[in-house]
């Protein structure tokens, strides 16, 4: 099977409410930064892969408000609903598949158009659970209560993992949400749904995300600097919540082990110099650390302490201030992978991880992390 790099990635700024900025218009910007950031025009472009959600657009067929900022134009064009980690997936198929040499796969969300409560509350089945007005928020606090009391996990763990996040995003021109907060500024912050304070969780956004997958005779060129796709994997577990132990995340140790078997990857702690995870809550960054191998389970939280996921620790998480500091739902997962590109390629900056080589990049899908897509990054061929 042929190799395949990402060898172009351009990310918006995020923020709060892009009132000037269409759908378009802010695929647009991340389409034309791809571009130019792999040094190739829209004519080197063979297909083109969207990635929306008609709930969170406020439209049908939702793709269609981007596939002329796309460059789809006299293309093959296809959609992918959800995170934008499963699109890339898609895009990477069409490449590996011999059929494409190049696809462009764009993510975009504008949170600030949409009610999230009630598009999240749609998720739940329309029988059992939706007339108890669950959304997303409340769901992620039973699994964050549930994940506390498994493990020991403290509200003050959690409260550092918001800490470190919002100081990394001071250190990020496109994040929303730079905070200089302590870990008494978090549990003293609102609470939105026990045990989940307001800066536990993360921030309406909008943004755009733009990554461009070639496969290896292509990758080499146009001038940039690929960084080669050497594992990835998604699985999903099951929809009802009280068919799933909560506190865990299978779905994800499933997928994050295939993930790396792909990569040739038998120590993960060890070999990973970096990690950009989907950090809707505080929580989360923690339980998805364990459930990737990347952490002794139950550990992360007191890892955390000790300094092991700073910019400078043993494993560096986040570092560019994950979705806690800019959360544009759909986009999130391609953020990821957009961030990793940029740390392999030593063009973070002041959140460069230093001798970054290997790195994981992961999405989620459903409610509560139903589903789960790790890509595992590679400097090397």
């Amino acid at each position: 099977m042929d190799r395949a790099a990402v060898i172009g990635v351009g990310i918006t700024k995020i923020e709060a409410n892009k009132v000037k900025e269409t759908f378009a218009d802010m695929v647009w910007e991340a389409v034309n930064k791809a571009l130019e950031d792999a040094k190739m025009t829209i004519d080197d472009i063979d297909n083109v892969v969207t990635t929306s959600n008609d709930f969170w657009d406020g439209r049908t067929i939702s793709c269609m408000a981007v596939g002329d900022a796309s460059g789809a134009r006299h293309k093959n064009v296809s959609c992918v609903e959800g995170d934008g980690t499963f699109g890339a997936f898609y895009g990477l198929s069409r490449v590996l598949s011999g059929s494409y040499g190049t696809t462009l796969v764009t993510a975009h969300s504008k949170g600030s158009e949409s009610v999230s409560s009630l598009i999240t509350n749609a998720a739940f089945d329309p029988i059992y659970d939706r007339s108890l007005g669950m959304d997303m928020i409340s769901a992620c606090a039973m699994q964050a209560r549930a994940y506390m009391h498994r493990t020991g996990t403290t509200p003050e763990q959690m409260a550092m993992v918001s800490v470190k996040n919002h100081g990394n995003a001071m250190l990020n021109p496109l994040s929303q949400l730079p905070m200089n907060i302590t870990v008494e500024d978090v549990l003293g912050s609102e609470m939105i749904s026990d045990p989940l304070h307001k800066l536990d969780c993360s921030p309406v956004s909008d943004g755009c995300c733009a990554v461009i997958i070639a496969n290896e005779k292509r990758a080499s060129q146009y001038g940039s600097l690929p960084v080669w796709i050497k594992g990835v994997s998604f699985c999903s577990d099951s929809y009802f919540l009280g068919d799933r132990e909560l506190s865990k995340a299978k779905s994800l140790t499933q997928a994050a082990k295939k993930a790396f078997s792909m990569a040739q990857i038998s120590d993960p702690l060890s070999e990973i110099d970096v990690a950009e995870v989907y950090d809707a809550f505080t929580y989360q960054e923690l339980m998805w650390l364990e459930a990737m191998g990347l952490c002794q389970d139950g550990k992360a939280g007191i890892n955390l302490e000790k300094g092991y996921y700073g910019i400078k620790g043993k494993l560096p998480v986040n570092p560019s201030g994950g979705l806690l500091s800019g959360h544009p739902v759909i986009a999130g997962g391609l953020i990821r992978i957009a961030e990793i590109v940029k740390q392999l390629r030593g063009e973070a900056g002041a959140y460069q991880i230093a001798g970054a080589k290997k790195g994981v990049a992961h999405g989620v899908n459903g409610l509560c992390g139903q589903s789960h897509c790790v890509w595992i990054l590679d400097q090397e061929k």
